[in-house]
């Protein structure tokens, strides 16, 4: 566990466990994305896509007491990854056993690969896009300048001094800014992004 994940305090994740509402809806925003993305690389679209998506959540929902970052390389998405898998390796095993469905044979060839080949790594634009959504979920918690400054220094890499002087603050000012907004994500979301 990094020490940035000792730090969270309430995160999401425990706000789920907790049976928050709006904590578990706000999960579903962030991994949903990912969730698709998988049943789109093993052929699984639209209507099915999401009947196994909602599969993989309400899985997660029944198991999340068991989520553990006991290694360094146990992560969330990892978790997440492993349960999706299996739910497309039942969802392919309907269809090789529905006659209606497409060809038992090609239903059978996907269920191979989906249990014997290797996952795709996460390409930096799915990972971008769950630290644009992460960060969307704290956005609003924050004033427009104090997000303007953070936004600058930190997503667009400008230097501290420069936003500083451009915002007429202290390059103090600027870090603290940065900190707070990199502290509440950290609360929010720390264990689940890694």
């Amino acid at each position: 566990m990094s020490s940035r994940d000792k730090l969270t305090s309430v995160s999401l994740l425990d706000r789920i466990r907790d049976r928050d509402e709006e904590a578990w809806r706000r999960l579903v925003r962030l991994y949903a994305p990912f969730v698709a993305s998988w049943c789109a690389h093993w052929g699984v679209r639209g209507q099915d896509a999401d009947d196994v998506t909602q599969e993989v959540f309400h899985s997660v929902a029944k198991s999340l007491e068991a989520f553990r970052r006991d290694r360094p390389d146990d992560t969330f998405r990892g978790w997440l990854r492993v349960i999706t898998r299996n739910k497309l390796l039942d969802h392919f095993r309907r269809l090789e056993n529905q006659p209606a469905a497409q060809g038992g044979s090609e239903a059978y060839r996907q269920l191979e690969q989906v249990a014997q080949e290797q996952w795709p790594e996460d390409s930096a634009a799915d990972l971008g896009s769950l630290y644009h959504r992460a960060l969307d979920l704290v956005r609003s918690e924050f004033e427009e300048r104090t997000w303007d400054a953070f936004w600058r220094t930190a997503v667009e890499g400008q230097a501290t001094a420069v936003v500083a002087a451009e915002m007429g603050v202290s390059a103090a000012a600027i870090r603290k800014a940065k900190s707070r907004i990199l502290h509440r994500l950290r609360q929010e979301v720390g264990e689940l992004i890694a």
